[in-house]
């Protein structure tokens, strides 16, 4: 990842993920209501999916704009292939 101006952000909502999985964790223990351990299990889903956006975005505005600048037909398709194989395996 080399958008340097998301960065820190980027790394702050990784933060606030372990802060809510290990609340998550405290709730199990404390023999919580399932219900609302879900609840917050699906926030922490929710809140990964925005940071994976986040790191897709930042790949396609850094490595694959490159890729297309350089003009290198090899290095635009292994970057094709690489979102190609992303999202495969995201469907599994």
């Amino acid at each position: 990842m080399s958008e340097e101006s998301t960065k820190p952000a980027i790394l702050n909502r990784f933060k606030r993920i372990e802060g809510q999985v290990r609340g998550i964790a405290a709730m199990v223990a404390d023999d919580r209501y399932c219900i609302d351990i879900l609840t917050q299990m699906q926030a922490v889903k929710a809140a990964l999916a925005r940071a994976e956006t986040e790191i897709l975005r930042n790949h396609a505005a850094c490595c694959i704009a490159e890729a297309i600048a350089s003009g290198d037909e090899s290095e635009q398709r292994a970057k094709f292939s690489e979102l190609i194989d992303l999202f495969e395996r995201a469907k599994r």
